[in-house]
């Protein structure tokens, strides 16, 4: 758990606070590489985590090209990750579960709060219903990037020859109801939609002026979640919560190209348009009791029912030339059905010993197919004195969904696809061992503690070599894939000051991460490409007074692997070759960065306000990006004018930023 207020001190990319990234200073989890959100939890890959907004999927929590999450701190009220020890109630992904939940509204009276930042604006309004029986909340955020960059874009676009517009924005909706039934029931209606969207439409004249061109391009994507939860109380010592739960993400490219010729007394156009599209689609209904029999016994149980729709990819094509209309159409639907019984017990054994034993039996069936899984999961802890424990786990865990990823950076065009005849479900078993103490001296507290762990994974998947997600329809996506298997293993360790003027933590990973494919890299092992041997987050948050806090956060990690050419061969025909080594071979720079944070708190007569200074990047540090091969020159008299190189890309220099935040 990580309080909302904590996440909120820390320094913020561009005025905005991202639980993701927050998460990301945790030992054990890492992200993808420069302002990336995603999150890759001990050698796992983004797929791998169970996302849940008030027990709803998310499955894409990124904006801009992962660069925010679509987790609008606002409007949450708590944050857990679970990296180890699952319990049985959780299931479906093999690395983490993240459990996300929205504020319920304030019943009592009316509050809100909001923020003013440099590419984005958020305001939250909750309070009563019925004052002490129901309750709302509803939150919005949006970024302004289209209409900040409007005059700069036109201005370009005029220098070069074009006319037009191009634009970028996103937004978050969330909402929720809360009201109390009668004093054994209360109900919970939750909503949230997030949505990018880029579009770029140009217009340019040919050197003939009967002649122009006009092209249309577009990308948009989001999730839309919806949630109705009961709570039951059916005794004293019996509890029930049931869920029934909507999510749908889906992402489109379009493109338009269309060609004008007036000549006299005629028109002619041709048109050419294409769709590319992927979504998914759930519908769940879970029921959990909570079951108290003794001072020494915690049950929990229950089962869940879970509708999948995917639709991995559809192209429509259509065609408008002389005159003369055609379309063309495809992609499918597969629907799958995934569910889940469970039981759980937190048992205190001794004054010193207390275990969490479970165990969950799931299935997924699809195309007359059906998987069944056994999951055993045991998590235990013994207090060897007041101040010292020791901690082990284990977990099998089953996830019945895949997601093909291209190599290539930052669009939203990976696809969900389900685990199917051919493909079988991914597979995992993680065993962990810890040591943690807590010590109070002077009033102030700390935790250290240190984990080790193996994680070996079966039946991953991977594209094969060259294939990509553009025309995966109809099933084809199968062909276009690879299964394999992979490990991972490491070491944790956490320090944290929990008390006092200044808090913090400390947190270094020690990891490997490896794969194997018998149709990539011939068949040898290689390195995962977020294969990271080393990572450090060293966090800092001081109060100088009620209404003064500085905090700082450095990070350090290994560089990324990945795939590059290690020579060029030119053939007599005069075709040029690249020769590649082992995959995920070369290793870029290593990846490190200092960010702060001064916020200054002023009360008012109707709330308070908060300005914050945020500073990302303050050595400005080059990060590699990404790397790409540039070919060397070689004049006709067979003199080298250039050796080739590789280059490397960075985006974010240091980066200031202020924000200005209200609560009334």
């Amino acid at each position: 758990n990580i309080p909302i207020a904590q996440i909120k001190s820390l320094p913020k990319f561009m005025g905005e606070t991202d639980v993701l990234k927050v998460l990301q200073l945790l030992p054990g989890v890492q992200s993808g590489g420069e302002g990336s959100s995603g999150l890759y939890v001990r050698g796992g890959s983004p797929d791998q985590n169970l996302i849940l907004l008030d027990g709803t999927p998310v499955y894409n929590a990124a904006h801009l090209f992962g660069f925010f999450s679509v987790f609008n701190a606002d409007a949450l009220n708590n944050v857990e990750l679970i990296k180890g020890g699952f319990p049985a109630r959780y299931g479906g992904r093999l690395s983490s579960e993240l459990d996300i939940s929205m504020k319920e509204g304030n019943a009592q009276q009316l509050h809100g709060e909001g923020a003013i930042g440099l590419i984005a604006s958020r305001i939250t309004l909750e309070g009563p219903i019925k004052k002490d029986v129901a309750s709302f909340i509803v939150s919005a955020r949006r970024t302004y990037l289209d209409v900040v960059g409007k005059p700069l874009i036109q201005r370009q676009l005029k220098q070069e020859g074009q006319a037009g517009s191009l634009g970028y924005y996103f937004y978050d909706l969330n909402a929720k109801l809360n009201w109390k039934v009668g004093s054994r029931d209360r109900l919970y209606l939750s909503a949230y939609r997030g949505y990018d969207k880029f579009s770029a439409n140009l217009r340019e004249a040919e050197e003939d002026p009967t002649d122009y061109r006009r092209s249309a391009n577009g990308l948009g994507w989001g999730n839309l979640t919806g949630a109705l939860r009961w709570n039951h109380v059916v005794n004293d010592r019996l509890f029930m919560n049931t869920h029934l739960t909507y999510s749908q993400y889906q992402f489109d490219i379009n493109q338009e190209r269309q060609y004008t010729h007036l000549g006299p007394g005629q028109l002619a156009t041709d048109i050419n348009a294409l769709r590319y599209l992927s979504n998914i689609r759930d519908w769940s209904l879970k029921t959990d009791f909570d079951y108290v029999p003794s001072p020494a016994h915690y049950l929990r149980f229950g089962g869940q029912l879970i509708r999948h729709a995917f639709r991995p990819g559809a192209v429509v094509q259509n065609d408008n030339t002389d005159g003369v209309a055609s379309a063309a159409a495809s992609g499918s639907r597969t629907q799958g059905t995934e569910s889940a019984v469970y039981v759980e017990d937190d048992v205190r054994l001794t004054n010193r010993l207390k275990v969490n034993a479970g165990l969950r039996l799931s299935s997924f069936y699809v195309d007359n197919k059906l998987y069944p899984s056994l999951e055993p999961r045991l998590a235990a802890r013994y207090m060897l004195t007041d101040e010292w424990a020791l901690k082990a786990a284990y977990a099998r865990t089953t996830q019945y969904i895949h997601l093909l990823t291209n190599s290539g950076i930052g669009l939203p065009t990976d696809l969900w696809v389900p685990a199917t005849a051919a493909v079988r479900p991914q597979i995992a078993h993680q065993l962990g061992l810890g040591a943690a103490r807590t010590l109070r001296r002077g009033g102030e507290e700390f935790e250290l503690s240190l984990e080790a762990y193996y994680k070996p994974m079966q039946n991953l998947v991977e594209y094969r070599e060259g294939a990509s997600f553009l025309n995966t329809t109809d099933g084809d996506w199968q062909s276009k894939i690879t299964s394999g298997r992979g490990w991972a293993y490491g070491a944790e360790l956490f320090l944290q000051k929990k008390t006092g003027r200044t808090t913090g933590w400390l947190g270094y990973t020690l990891a490997w991460s490896n794969r194997q494919f018998a149709e990539l890299n011939q068949g040898r092992i290689f390195p995962y490409k977020y294969d990271r041997r080393h990572d450090i987050s060293l966090v800092v948050i001081h109060h100088f007074s009620p209404t003064l806090t500085l905090s700082g956060t450095w990070v350090y990690g290994t560089g990324n692997a990945t795939t590059l050419s290690s020579g060029r061969y030119q053939l007599g025909t005069g075709q040029i070759f690249d020769d590649y080594g082992d995959r995920n071979s070369y290793r870029m720079a290593a990846y490190h960065r200092f960010d702060l944070d001064l916020s200054k708190t002023k009360k008012k007569r109707w709330g308070e306000v908060v300005n914050s200074l945020s500073i990302y990047n303050v050595y400005s540090r080059s990060n590699p990006y990404y790397i790409y091969y540039e070919a060397g020159i070689i004049e006709a008299n067979g003199m080298v004018n250039k050796k080739p190189q590789y280059r490397q890309v960075s985006l974010f220099p240091i980066i200031p930023s202020v924000s200005k935040a209200f609560k009334f």
